[in-house]
């Protein structure tokens, strides 16, 4: 009987946790309103900062996406040992790639954030992309909501 029972919470553990974590519209909803409430943006400001923000996104996510494909695809290959040098070089290099790409839109919208948004306004944005990974993160370690 303990055996069955051991057994049973082994599956329903991983499915409990799993319902725990946050989903991806969920995440977004949470954000929306964490920046809300953190910018403190006037209604003209808002005009301005959401299309940007949501087109940085767009991008963000296009780019995540492609970086996953190539992520699978390398998990795939078998174990490094069994790769050739230029593999090897070639998976690094791209993950280095990717790294560029994602700064290069960062710099991107930054530019764009600047030239239509008081730079302290910017400033908030950066400093509440911070302050909600941390509250993700405090979230999904603790189950506490931003």
């Amino acid at each position: 009987m303990k055996n069955l029972l051991f057994v049973a919470l082994m599956f329903l553990l991983p499915t409990t946790l799993l319902a725990q974590r946050p989903r991806g519209e969920e995440i977004e909803s949470l954000k929306i309103a964490f920046f809300t409430q953190k910018l403190d943006l006037s209604p003209e400001e808002a005009k301005v900062f959401w299309p940007i923000y949501n087109d940085m996104q767009a991008e963000l996510n296009s780019l995540h996406k492609e970086r996953m494909q190539k992520m699978i695809s390398f998990r795939k290959v078998d174990e490094i040992d069994n790769l050739t040098d230029a593999q090897v070089q070639n998976l690094i290099t791209s993950e280095f790639d990717f790294r560029q790409r994602e700064l290069n839109l960062n710099k991107k919208y930054y530019n764009k954030f600047k030239s239509s948004l008081p730079i302290k306004v910017v400033g908030k944005f950066y400093r509440a992309q911070e302050g909600f990974k941390r509250e993700l993160l405090n979230r999904y370690r603790g189950g506490q909501k931003p």
